[in-house]
């Protein structure tokens, strides 16, 4: 089958898979390229348990070496000193996530200021030593004056890079039908950052890299011997038609691996660029004068979930962080489900030094919790349990069950309105008392 002819049937393949629960609010990889229209997708069981891994034979070879505690791991008993561990956990996780390196708080323009729904909205923009200016929305209440707690909210993937900042916030009544879709699926009808912002916060939503105002361009690309299976009426004076938008999320999906391997070509990785951006942007709200700098906190759902776990495993300003339905083993995308996910997710080497939850874990004692759907197909129900009994371990070690929360909800891949109270109520409580 020819590339374009795979690429016709993109839709009705994801559709198979999203009934299916495979393809969620993060990225997934298109089942046009991997061919798994009739493949059964199984949610409950591990490839250990059923003796079949998505890397046939040599998956208990694999995971016989991922079976062993990684060698930075707090669950070791050499590691008696926390502060002697995030030392030594935290340094190997940062040089092998290699982020470039972005100096100063970048200077902050203010595109358009409007007030919507008891908040002001600015829209702002700064631009970074490469690619296209980031544009971000701050949002407040109405009025807000004295400094307040701040949140960064980390926009999802969900095969839509056309699309960032957009996906959790309304900036008034009229909103992109994708985006009104979008919203309605995955967050229960509701632009999450707008509902923190109305219990007295400052959020800032940026467009993450590769995404929306930071996504690749077609004029700014050489050509690729692929064909133009995506370009067609990519030229209209309308971008934001709903057709010229599906075709750059088609051609986004496929451009994603050639967008990771020339970013290890270059001496970094994805999760390190999007840590170094992020860690700008919360710069940028940090600075604000309306923003109390000690009481920072971050959330996000699935690619937004993969954020929290590297920004707030690593950048201890991140007072309070909520990880949601990103929170499984590196064992389970070693056997299991690694199909189901971004390029974004992963870091040449690292597993070898901490399990995925353990990034997140380097927060330690610094209140965290992550939330997760018991019908999420993108992750294994053992393989998320198990990854929420490390951090328990790693907290209650530490002296700090307290500090750790981790709540199981029904349903597929999802931030809901009772999820969405829950990681609110724990924010007021880390962030206000």
């Amino acid at each position: 089958m020819s590339i374009n002819q795979e690429n016709d049937s993109f839709y009705s393949r994801r559709k198979f898979l999203k009934s299916t629960a495979v393809a969620g609010g993060m990225s997934f990889i298109p089942g046009s390229i991997l061919g798994i229209e009739n493949m059964k997708i199984t949610t409950t069981s591990s490839g250990k348990e059923s003796g079949k891994s998505i890397i046939g034979s040599y998956g208990p070879w694999a995971a016989n070496i991922a079976d062993k505690p990684p060698l930075l791991s707090f669950r070791n008993s050499e590691w008696k000193d926390i502060e002697s561990w995030r030392s030594t956990a935290k340094n190997k996780a940062l040089e092998l996530l290699s982020s470039p390196d972005i100096e100063g708080v970048p200077k902050v323009k203010l595109i358009n200021k409007t007030v919507y729904d008891g908040l002001e909205i600015e829209e702002i923009s700064w631009q970074l030593p490469y690619g296209r200016p980031t544009r971000a929305i701050v949002l407040k209440p109405e009025g807000a004056r004295a400094p307040m707690p701040a949140i960064l909210g980390l926009h999802d993937h969900g095969g839509k890079k056309y699309f960032g900042k957009r996906k959790i916030t309304r900036t008034g009544d009229q909103m992109h039908p994708l985006m009104l879709d979008h919203q309605n699926e995955y967050y229960g009808g509701f632009a999450w950052a707008n509902e923190i912002a109305k219990r007295g916060y400052v959020v800032l939503v940026h467009d993450a890299f590769a995404f929306a105002s930071r996504r690749v361009l077609f004029e700014d690309m050489s050509e690729i011997p692929w064909g133009h299976f995506a370009t067609t009426g990519m030229s209209d004076e309308d971008p934001e038609k709903v057709e010229n938008i599906l075709a750059y999320n088609k051609w986004a999906a496929e451009h994603e691996s050639i967008m990771a391997k020339s970013l290890f070509c270059a001496g970094t990785t994805w999760p390190g660029v999007f840590l170094a951006e992020d860690q700008k942007a919360l710069d940028v709200l940090s600075a604000r004068e309306d923003v109390d700098s000690n009481q920072l906190g971050c959330a996000g759902l699935s690619g937004g979930g993969l954020r929290t776990v590297f920004l707030g495993g690593l950048d201890p300003r991140i007072k309070c962080a909520v990880c949601v339905g990103n929170m499984t083993t590196w064992k389970d995308f070693l056997l299991n489900k690694s199909f189901t996910h971004t390029w974004m997710t992963f870091a040449p080497l690292l597993p070898k030094y901490l399990d995925f939850p353990e990034i997140l874990g380097l927060r330690v004692p610094l209140p965290t919790m992550t939330l997760s759907t018991n019908e999420d197909g993108l992750f294994t129900l053992s393989e998320m349990k198990k990854a929420n009994g490390i951090l328990q371990e790693v907290f209650d070690k530490a002296g700090a069950a307290d500090k750790y929360k981790g709540i199981f909800y029904s349903g597929v891949h999802k931030f809901d309105a009772q999820m969405q109270k829950d990681a609110f109520n724990w924010f007021d409580k880390w962030l206000k008392d």
